[in-house]
């Protein structure tokens, strides 16, 4: 039988200084511990201790010359953690503040995610500290070449599937698969992410944030609730906050807040508009990592150094980066009001604001449920490559949608408390779970 403090004391001595490892590792162990050791094949198979261990961590040099004719030197890394039931499969995140234990954080959560969108994929995590930011794109071009000339080692179509994450998007997708073709002489689905015009998937950009409205929209059914005259506070302003912002409009609420490093903006007006949104990326294609230009251009509302969830709002969003949602703010969403909160960045909320969401009876959907609709689509990209055909968007969408459903409906099956509450943290964790799990076992893993 296993006691949680025990086993967690053990995990943190093997993975020292790694506290965003050990903050999802505790998350996940916390809400399924009990269902293991009601299952005494889980116990003797010691799967805990096998599913916090990755298969394999790969570290290396990336040397790239700037345009001053300078060598710099970056860490890359490719952490594979388990295919039990399918390649492995996962973002690459290029950001100064990637660690080993970032990306095992990542790589974690990844595992459980994959295995709720009912696709056949492991999960993995990868990146670099290499920071594009104020980066030429000829050495942006040059670093992704020098990355992919090491991280082709160890992937392929059917062992580990990279895609992108912060930092990395279609043109870096681009230049690291003509890499990898340049090197390896082959035209394979290793890459997901890719171009439309070179084996990529219509709906993709918008995926992660069309995914997690789809999860939301499943939620409010369950509460005879509906989008239709919903505030909504999202944070970002990048692909996955448009796709959130897009898709609840579409469904009649009105979003009213995006944010950057540099604040926050409140737009009484709505952000959910194709030109608002045009504006906000083509800011970011300037490398322009800011949103108060925005308040100008649209006549709304600038607050510097602040984040959204001061707002009075239904629904929150978190869409920008781990932990960006903490115990202060929770409380201040359901000061305000707010019933749902919707995690769409992968651990957007701490651990203490999660606390006060389920102390408060506040539904909460976690990233690995609420987000998993990029890396569904990365896996319907997957076999389009792999059946060389290409989806209209329709199709791509029905799909998508019906994985966030079904995504919803394990967590439902969990998750549903004895007094009515649901818990989709605990829910989306066994469920997930469970698939790993009894494949290891069947697999004599």
């Amino acid at each position: 039988m296993y006691e949680l403090d025990k086993f967690m004391m053990e995990l943190e001595r093997k993975n020292p200084a790694q506290p965003e490892f050990i903050q999802a590792a505790k998350e996940v162990i916390e809400t399924v511990i009990d269902f293991v050791n009601e299952n005494p094949r889980y116990v003797n198979g010691k799967i805990l201790e096998r599913i916090t261990e990755p298969d394999r961590v790969f570290s290396f040099k990336v040397e790239w010359e700037d345009d001053n004719g300078d060598i710099q030197i970056n860490k890359g890394y490719r952490v594979q953690f388990n295919n039990a039931i399918g390649p492995y499969k996962g973002g690459l995140r290029f950001h100064p503040n990637v660690t080993l234990g970032t990306l095992k954080f990542l790589g974690f959560e990844q595992m459980f995610k994959n295995s709720l969108t009912t696709l056949p994929m492991g999960g993995s995590k990868g990146g670099s500290d290499f920071n594009p930011k104020g980066k030429s794109e000829s050495e942006i071009l040059r670093f992704c070449r020098s990355f992919m000339t090491e991280l082709q080692k160890y992937i392929g179509p059917e062992t580990d599937v990279p895609a992108g994450d912060i930092g990395v998007g279609g043109r870096e997708i681009g230049y690291m698969y003509g890499q990898y073709k340049r090197i390896r002489n082959e035209n394979t689905g290793v890459l997901t992410g890719k171009g439309i015009n070179w084996g990529g998937s219509l709906v993709r950009p918008e995926a992660t944030g069309f995914g997690s409205v789809y999860y939301a929209n499943e939620m409010l059914k369950v509460q005879n609730d509906t989008f239709k005259g919903k505030r909504v506070s999202v944070s970002g302003f990048g692909n996955v906050s448009w796709g959130v912002c897009i898709k609840a409009t579409e469904l009649g609420a009105k979003v009213v807040t995006i944010s950057g490093p540099d604040g926050y903006i409140l737009d009484e007006n709505g952000v959910g508009t194709q030109e608002k949104w045009d504006y906000l990326l083509d800011l970011r294609a300037s490398n322009n990592d800011v949103v108060a230009p925005y308040a100008e251009m649209f006549g709304a509302k600038f607050f510097p150094g602040k984040k959204p969830w001061e707002v009075k709002v239904d629904m929150a969003f978190p869409c920008a980066i781990q932990n960006e949602l903490d115990e202060k703010d929770a409380n201040a969403l359901i000061a305000n009001g707010c019933k749902y909160v919707v995690e769409t960045s992968n651990m957007g909320c701490a651990a203490d604001a999660v606390t006060v969401f389920h102390n408060a009876k506040i539904l909460f959907a976690p990233g690995k449920a609420a987000n998993a609709g990029g890396v569904a689509t990365s896996g319907l990209e997957m076999t389009q490559n792999s059946m060389k055909l290409s989806w209209t968007k329709e199709e791509v969408d029905a799909r998508l949608k019906q994985i966030m459903v079904a995504i919803h409906e394990a967590g439902l099956k969990y998750g549903k408390r004895d007094d009515g509450y649901i818990d989709y943290v605990k829910g989306s964790n066994i469920a997930g779970f469970k698939k790993v799990a009894d494949a290891m076992l069947d697999l004599g893993y």
